[in-house]
């Protein structure tokens, strides 16, 4: 049940990712279903409340992992997502920089890679960043809490609100979700945190635990 739960997520985000992906033509691209969507920058798909969330989702693991420390074992999740949205954040960076695909709001064609260091669309780098981010919680928390595999919806509605607003191609937020999938499945595996190892030790007991009375 442990092993089977995060392939369960990924299938969950392409799934859900895919549902607005259903063109009245045939797609093109990396995948041949790459199209633009009709634009969208209103309510819930506000350029803005992506920011946010991503903003926000990085901040919350990072204040939870100084916190906790990784003495605990919610403590060590929030490690272990540290480790993967650094990784996957190295990782993303690197291909776009390799592959330089032209945005949707750059142009109608998906097949222009290799264009030049302005075009950074491929993969999406805060589906990927969503993606590790949320992982290593629903492994070490989903088979006992099933609540926590809501958490899947966070990449799904950022994949969706990137197309939306012209920032990515589908194929771009597929595999930025496969990419942040796999890291954060392989960081919530490892013996222990990859940037807790090295870190000082003090960083490891966490800052709740240093001010305890």
């Amino acid at each position: 049940m442990r092993s089977s739960g995060p392939m369960a997520v990924f299938a969950l985000v392409v799934m859900l990712t895919a549902l607005p992906m259903q063109p009245a033509r045939a797609g093109s691209g990396l995948l041949g279903i790459d199209h633009r969507l009709h634009y969208d920058n209103s309510g819930i798909w506000r350029r803005s409340t992506q920011t946010t969330l991503i903003y926000g989702t990085i901040v919350t693991v990072g204040v939870g992992a100084l916190a906790l420390g990784d003495h605990s074992k919610l403590g060590d999740t929030f490690w272990r997502s540290v480790d993967a949205l650094v990784v996957t954040g190295v990782a993303t960076t690197a291909m776009k920089y390799t592959f330089q695909r032209e945005r949707p709001s750059q142009t109608s064609n998906p097949d222009l890679f290799f264009q030049g260091s302005h075009a950074q669309s491929f993969p999406s780098g805060e589906v990927a960043a969503m993606s590790a981010a949320v992982t290593p919680f629903i492994i070490n928390y989903g088979h006992e809490h099933p609540a926590v595999y809501a958490l899947v919806l966070l990449p799904a509605y950022d994949a969706v609100a990137r197309m939306k607003t012209r920032g990515h191609w589908q194929s771009d937020v597929l595999v930025g979700a496969a990419i942040g999938t796999g890291i954060g499945i392989w960081t919530a595996q490892r013996h222990s945190s990859l940037i807790v190892g090295w870190l000082p030790g003090g960083f490891s007991v966490g800052y709740v635990h240093h001010f305890k009375p």
